[in-house]
């Protein structure tokens, strides 16, 4: 007689399908892509260009990627272009300006000091992407750099470039991201306030700190 199978030990088909599709090594990864193209390669150098200098200056936005021992985190920054200023070919800083007071990016660089930054100019297909560590002051000339409207940052984040290539426009092409008819009414989505509501432990109304946003972006910006 066979002795019938722990129930613990009987993977559901579509589990054990899942797991056998897996691509768990370099060596898998390859095979199923190939080889990158030698421009791919070449595109990607340790320090600023004049022409990768060019775009970092036009971008008014950037996703900043942190990490540390308790996993990943990715925050949008933005500001007027040019806000993100290139020191010299090996380093670029900016501003932290004012937000919620989380500092999950600032707790991050403390622990781990490596970042990943990848910029976006609206109405370009290209990103850059850059690769380096980051380290926080509070340098009162620098700081002062960054005012705007007559309020400097609590502290400026500096970045020493790694690697930096440019990511060529199939992801925004692909999205549309910049065009017309694909943007999305944001009436059909959740408010903030909604979703504040909804998801804090104390009472919280809503349609109030909608109401208020507005103008109280306004004062807060900066």
């Amino acid at each position: 007689m066979v002795p019938r199978a722990s129930k613990d030990l009987i993977m559901p088909a579509t589990q054990a399908a899942a797991v056998a599709h897996q691509v768990t090594n370099l060596a898998q990864l390859e095979e199923l892509y190939g080889i990158p193209k030698q421009t791919s390669l070449d595109k990607e150098i340790c320090y600023i260009s004049t022409q990768y200098k060019a775009f970092i200056e036009a971008a008014p936005f950037f996703a900043l990627s942190t990490v540390s021992h308790e996993g990943t985190d990715c925050s949008p920054r933005g500001d007027p272009a040019g806000f993100v200023k290139v020191i010299d070919g090996k380093t670029i800083e900016f501003p932290d300006r004012r937000g919620n007071n989380r500092i999950d990016s600032l707790r991050n660089i403390v622990e781990d000091p490596r970042v990943s930054l990848l910029f976006l100019i609206p109405g370009v297909g290209e990103t850059i992407r850059v690769n380096g560590t980051a380290t926080i002051s509070t340098d009162p000339a620098r700081l002062e750099a960054h005012i705007m409207d007559g309020k400097p940052p609590k502290s400026i984040i500096t970045v020493t470039v790694q690697t930096i290539y440019f990511q060529c426009q199939k992801a925004i092409f692909r999205s549309a991201l910049w065009n017309e008819e694909t943007k999305v009414d944001r009436k059909t989505l959740p408010t903030a306030g909604q979703m504040v509501q909804s998801l804090s432990k104390e009472d919280f109304d809503g349609d109030a700190y909608d109401k208020a946003y507005p103008g109280r972006i306004k004062e807060t910006a900066y």
